[in-house]
């Protein structure tokens, strides 16, 4: 941590809830397909419900064909189980993983039947979302609890671990994967170059009733401090969906690119902290569209890679769950919004219905 670098907080811990101890823990994700004969039926599982037009699930469609129809975010989340059994067996915690999608294989009913024939009766869900919004927060507790109606009584029960954007090792993963991607640009430009973090856009509507933005805003803050940028950095949406009339999260990364240009800069780097693990959204709308505008610009962009697997992104799993199996333990946080409760309150995100603004790309 750099000498400018937020101080390390600890909070103490919450309660431990009544029905502890955990006997699982559940990775729950988003899932994605794994080749051209999944993406239709994905996505018709992502739109299931919504009133997305059919043109718009083409023209998602055809930005999967460019990757032959792979989702990386699968073989991301299978890499992330491994680095964490790796870590926990390392600590003494012998608890199982398991793993469960929201609309793909694993599906969650699914693994919450497996669970049940192994006898879990409490499992703790690290969700992959790092930030509090109706579709990366509240939707995922939904689809749990869906899943859990449909195994029925013998389904285990699911607790979520806290929300982490402004844990240490977090803000430490990113800072490392922003100042590996400036390493990349040419020296002359590396001490001015600006810095844009991106998270997906969300309807107004839904981050008016969240903290979804000052979250982000308060994790970009964090990591320009820890990689002693100043303030040469912004905050910019991407992978917009929904009808032009409908108002959601601005400025567009693309626009940014094209506002910094006639600023006259000469070298960004992009970084989705909005984003766990790459995924189609990360390679097309950044790898594709927005390096395909840096260049047409004359822009020498450099894009960061998401935490992933990072040392201490994965150590940082692993202390959540430590907060929540071992009482006492403290609840480690920068700056000063304190940490993240264990339980989402009952107007969390909104209560927004569910299906009313899912996107038709959202992983």
């Amino acid at each position: 941590m750099t000498e400018n670098a937020a101080a390390d907080v600890s909070a103490p811990p919450e309660p431990a809830e009544p029905s502890a101890p955990y006997d699982a823990i559940l990775v729950v994700s988003f899932g994605g397909p794994e080749g051209m004969d999944d993406v239709m039926p994905f996505l018709e599982n992502v739109l299931r419900g919504r009133n997305v037009p059919r043109e718009r699930m083409l023209a998602v469609a055809r930005h999967y064909e460019l990757f032959g129809g792979v989702s990386p975010i699968n073989q991301r989340n299978r890499d992330l189980i491994a680095a964490l059994r790796q870590s926990l067996d390392a600590h003494g915690i012998a608890l199982p993983l398991y793993w469960g999608n929201r609309n793909w294989h694993p599906l969650l009913p699914d693994t919450l039947r497996e669970m049940a024939r192994d006898g879990r009766r409490h499992a703790l869900a690290y969700i992959t979302s790092a930030y509090s919004s109706y579709s990366g927060c509240r939707q995922y507790l939904e689809d749990i609890e869906c899943a859990q109606r449909e195994v029925g009584p013998d389904a285990p029960a699911v607790s979520a671990l806290r929300k982490f954007y402004n844990h240490p090792d977090f803000i430490r993963a990113n800072a490392d994967r922003v100042r590996a991607a400036l390493a990349t640009i040419p020296a002359p430009q590396q001490s001015e170059a600006a810095v844009i973090f991106t998270a997906h856009s969300i309807p107004l509507s839904m981050a008016q009733n969240s903290r979804y933005v000052s979250q982000l805003r308060e994790a970009g803050r964090l990591i320009a401090q820890e990689v002693g940028i100043g303030d040469r950095w912004q905050l910019a949406y991407q992978s917009r969906s929904g009808p032009p009339s409908q108002p959601w999260l601005e400025p567009d990364i693309c626009d940014t690119l094209r506002v910094l240009k006639d600023e006259g800069e000469e070298a960004v780097v992009v970084a989705p902290i909005g984003f766990l693990s790459d995924h189609v959204e990360v390679l097309y709308d950044l790898d594709v569209e927005a390096r395909q505008l840096a260049d047409n610009l004359g822009i020498t962009m450099a894009r960061a890679q998401t935490v992933g697997t990072h040392p201490a992104f994965v150590d940082m799993i692993r202390q959540l769950i430590i907060e929540r199996i071992q009482p006492g333990t403290e609840r480690r946080f920068l700056g000063s919004e304190g940490a993240s409760p264990d339980t989402c309150g009952a107007d969390c995100c909104g209560g927004v219905a569910p299906g009313r603004h899912e996107t038709a790309q959202r992983e």
